[in-house]
């Protein structure tokens, strides 16, 4: 079944590198679809990114998203000949980065939460997204990397910080110095991927892990991703909780599906819960 008519906005249109389907209520599959090119983002697909990523934010009958790859890659990081071209003599120094494409996502803070499906090859910029995906699910055929250092350049959209926090500094140096590449049971090992499944159980995964969490109310969902982040990104476990409650919690108590949630339980019902108001 395709829930599209349940949105309550248009999506985003004539989407050329990112294709939309909606395989379960709430959730929204996002493919990165140039697969010839094993999905490499350039200046183009990073700006469609950001464009998918905020609607997703916005549209109030969504709660979660799934991001995986056409074809064998997930993503092979930046289109590395429009970032050669950027580097000519004469061009403007300010879009040289630019050209590595794989900010938008990278750098996403966001509301709401993204799986990662990872269907194959997650290198440079595949690595950065995965790095940053709430959940992430990896195929048996998943191959994680960060070949900057072997050419050249560096990691630049959050994925060194990232990976500090998840697997800590000595194994997020060995990864990010060595360029080395590393398989989906060794990621599990390490700690960035949740689990491993063979290929055509992939998707049907992700997707499980998806609707556990769009059962669940659309305010609490988005508050709790935010606390989790918040946790993160701070130092201070009590200055993360203190934003926490002053921004999202206080308004999470304004909303609608905080009282249908406990009146659903004193009654012993499901809740039938309302589109995010935060």
């Amino acid at each position: 079944m395709d829930f599209a008519n349940q949105l309550a906005t248009t999506p985003p249109q004539d989407l050329g590198f990112l294709k939309l389907s909606y395989p379960s209520e709430r959730v929204v599959l996002v493919t990165m679809n140039r697969p010839r090119d094993l999905n490499c983002i350039n200046k183009a697909a990073s700006e469609e990114m950001d464009v998918v990523f905020k609607w997703l934010d916005d549209e109030p009958n969504l709660s979660v998203a799934i991001l995986t790859g056409a074809g064998r890659a997930f993503c092979a990081g930046a289109d590395l000949k429009e970032w050669n071209a950027s580097m000519a003599p004469g061009s403007d120094p300010k879009k040289r980065v630019a050209a590595g494409g794989a900010k938008p996502f990278s750098r996403r803070l966001g509301k709401k939460p993204v799986i990662g499906a990872i269907n194959g090859l997650a290198m440079g910029g595949g690595m950065e997204f995965t790095a940053n995906c709430d959940v992430v699910v990896a195929s048996e055929k998943a191959v994680f990397c960060l070949p900057e250092v072997k050419r050249g350049v560096s990691p630049f959209a959050g994925v060194l910080p990232r990976l500090i926090r998840t697997v800590g500094l000595q194994r997020a140096s060995e990864f990010a110095l060595t360029g080395r590449t590393m398989d989906a049971q060794e990621a599990l090992l390490w700690g960035f991927v949740n689990k491993v499944v063979g290929p055509e159980q992939l998707i049907p995964e992700a997707l499980r892990y998806a609707s556990l969490i769009a059962e669940n109310s659309p305010d609490s969902i988005i508050c709790t991703r935010n606390g989790l982040r918040q946790g993160w990104e701070s130092g201070s476990v009590e200055r993360a909780t203190d934003i926490t409650l002053e921004r999202d919690f206080s308004e999470l108590l304004k909303g609608e599906n905080i009282k249908e949630g406990l009146r659903a339980f004193v009654e012993k019902r499901k809740p039938q819960w309302r589109p995010s108001r935060l």
